[in-house]
Order: structure tokens, then sequence, then C-alpha cells
């Protein structure tokens, strides 16, 4: 090791911020050099992405900036992450070698529109922050009909939010006096709308849909997109305006340092370790498989809860002391109905028996709850 341990962490969304805050607010910087690397220099939370799409934010009044980490004693770098060399312990940056002694990979999801023939010259992606006032100004603009929202992979990232975003439409359409005259299909290739929240919690959700009639579409498994048409693979269906949650994938760097499995994405159990010593893997860019047929959904807050265990369990390292924390599976997320108010899902992911999940009733507390759910990250953390 050098002379004072190198905690290395890449990407500064909530995972990556989460463990930075956690070790510092408990060791020094004489005791610890904790080091963020990100391309980008902001963090938003995820959700204020439909905000700017409904028009109650801008992007600029969203985001957090990462320089602010140095402030905190912690390094940010933005930068490029070219390659991870896990057996001489460095990462390679466009400008830089880092060495680590401690390595947290953070690096998300990552978008993949390519992998849908025809979806980038026919359909905005609902998630890229880069064409968010753009989908805005075209449901400002629109008179009359059919405006498609298409899951077109699985897993994504914030499993509600694509609902919240077809709820947020719906509302912004019946402000403007002409959601009679659009239909909003929601296209799923799931038998149901949240599979990683069980049977009850997606049915709630689907009356949600129903009651403001837009029609979920199930087993809508995509093949292709057209002009003004999506080709899935057991039918066909027009649309006017297309919004779509492309597949998500690993960051290409985690292919070619062998840490990415069949899943696409990096396996990890409730230590959040990897094969490789002190090398750590947390938020969207891993798979923690509860069961057979389920993984800990990719959501912000759950970063953050794997983060804060790794974190921990650095700290006990540095002071020689037995690391034996482990992730409890729990989080939340909100529900925004369009109406002023929310729901809020809660989830566990390792109860006893099974992972278990409620959602509330949507009420304006709990969409205030969302606003402070932001607020306080971003103070807490920048």
């Amino acid at each position: 090791m050098t002379d004072i341990p190198h905690v290395v962490i890449l990407g500064g969304g909530f995972g990556g911020l989460a463990t930075a805050n956690e070790i510092r607010n408990s060791l020094p910087l004489s005791k610890v050099k904790i080091t963020i690397i990100d391309k980008k220099d902001w963090f938003m939370v995820g959700f204020a992405k439909l905000w700017i799409i409904n028009g109650t934010r801008t992007f600029e009044n969203s985001i957090g900036d990462l320089k602010q980490l140095q402030k905190k004693e912690i390094n940010f770098l933005q930068d490029e992450i070219l390659s991870i060399d896990l057996q001489y312990k460095n990462v390679k940056t466009k400008e830089d070698k880092i060495p680590y002694d401690f390595l947290v990979i953070s690096l998300g999801a990552v978008l993949a529109p390519q992998k849908i023939p025809g979806l980038i010259e026919n359909g905005y992606n609902l998630y890229d922050h880069n064409q968010l006032s753009e989908i805005h100004d075209k449901l400002q603009k629109i008179k009359s009909g059919k405006i498609a929202i298409a899951i077109m992979g699985m897993p994504y990232k914030c499993p509600p939010a694509p609902f919240e975003a077809s709820l947020l439409i719906d509302s912004m359409l019946r402000k403007r006096g002409i959601r009679n005259d659009v239909q909003i299909d929601f296209y799923s290739p799931a038998l149901i709308t949240l599979p990683a929240a069980g049977p009850e919690v997606s049915k709630k959700i689907l009356e949600l849909v129903n009651t403001e009639k837009i029609i979920f579409h199930n087993s809508s498994k995509i093949k292709s997109v057209e002009s003004n048409k999506l080709i899935f693979e057991n039918n066909e269906a027009e649309f006017d305006l297309l919004l779509a949650i492309p597949p998500h994938t690993a960051p290409k760097i985690i292919y070619d340092s062998g840490l990415a499995k069949n899943s696409g994405f990096i396996p990890i159990d409730r230590d959040c370790k990897t094969p490789y010593e002190n090398v750590f893997a947390i938020g969207d860019v891993t798979s923690l498989v509860v069961t057979e047929n389920m993984a800990v959904p990719k959501a912000g807050v759950f970063a953050e809860g794997e983060g804060i265990v790794v974190a921990k369990n650095i700290i006990s390292k540095l002071q020689s002391k037995e690391a034996s924390e482990l992730f409890d599976g729990k989080g939340g997320c909100y529900l925004e109905s369009g109406r002023d108010s929310a729901s809020i899902i809660e989830v566990d992911m390792f109860s006893e028996s099974k992972p278990s999940t409620s959602i509330s009733e949507p009420t304006p507390e709990n969409l205030i709850s969302k606003f402070e759910f932001e607020k306080e990250r971003l103070s807490k953390w920048l």
C-alpha cells in the first residue's frame, strides 16, 4: 500500500457519492485519500428528468456540481476512464494513470438505443438528458394522435419511472385540454407492469394508469422501429410520438476487464465484492440476484445502500477490523401520479421468506417527500 491508502471510485452517481461521503465522514484525509472519477462534472437525481419533460424544471436547476467535492477533501477528476488494470491495481484515463488500494466500480448502466434498429432515427430516448427539452417541446405541440411509451429491454433503471412519465404526460395533455384527442399506449416486454415489485403492486400500478385511460400492452417484445411504426415479435403498432426506454448494458470497459458476466453486468453478492481483492462493484453496473428470476432493481436508492455497505467495510479494513457489513436490500421509490400527489413503493429484497414490496396510496405529502429526498441528497453529498 502507498503511505496513505487510496480509494478510487469510478462514477459520481448515487453509489459513488454515498461511498465517498460515508468514508470521508468517518476518516480524515491523513488516513485515506478518496478520488471520484467521472466524465461528466454534474450529478442529478434521475427522477428530475421527468420534471424537465413536463416543464416544471430546467436541467440547470436540477444538477449538483461534482467539483464541490473538493471542499470535503474528496478529489474529483473529470476524465474518461479507458481501462481498469486489476492485476497492477490502476485505472487508466485519457489524461492519467491512477493507482488504487481500494477500487469501487459504480459506473451505472449505459443506454444502448443502437441495439434496436430504427430507434435512434424514429424515436426519443426518455432517459437521455440531452433529449428532455426536445421531448417537452414535442409534447407542448402535439394536438392529436398517438403517443407510445415503450420499454425496449429488461432490466432498466428506475423501474417505476416510465409509468410516472405516462401519468405526467397525461397530466400535461389534460392541462392543455387535448387529452381526449391523444391516445397514450404503454408497451412492455414483461407480463405485468413491474415484475420486480411482484403481482400485487403491479396490479395497483396497472389500475393507476388504467384510471387515466393509458393503455398497457404487456408481452410486447420490440424487434425494430420504423417511421411511425413499432415492430414487435408478434404484432405492430402505430405512433405519432415515440418515447423509448432503450436497452441497458454495462460500460465497455467492464466487458474489457472481464468483470461482466452473462447477464451483461457484474455479478455480486450482498457484500458487493468482486473476485479481485479490495475491488467492489455497486449500483446499476451490477446484478445482485435474489431469487431464480429476480434481481435487485436498478435504482439510485439501492446503489446508495450498497455504497454505504462498501464504505463501512473499507473503513473496517483500514482500521484492521473484521469487515462484515451486508447490503440489506431495503429501499423505496416514488411514483408520481400527475395529480399533485405521489405513492411510495417500499421494497425489502431480502425479507425472511421472499422479496416483499408494498405501494402506498398517492398523497400530496409523498410528493413533498420526493422533493425533500432530492434536496437532501444534493446538500449532504455535494
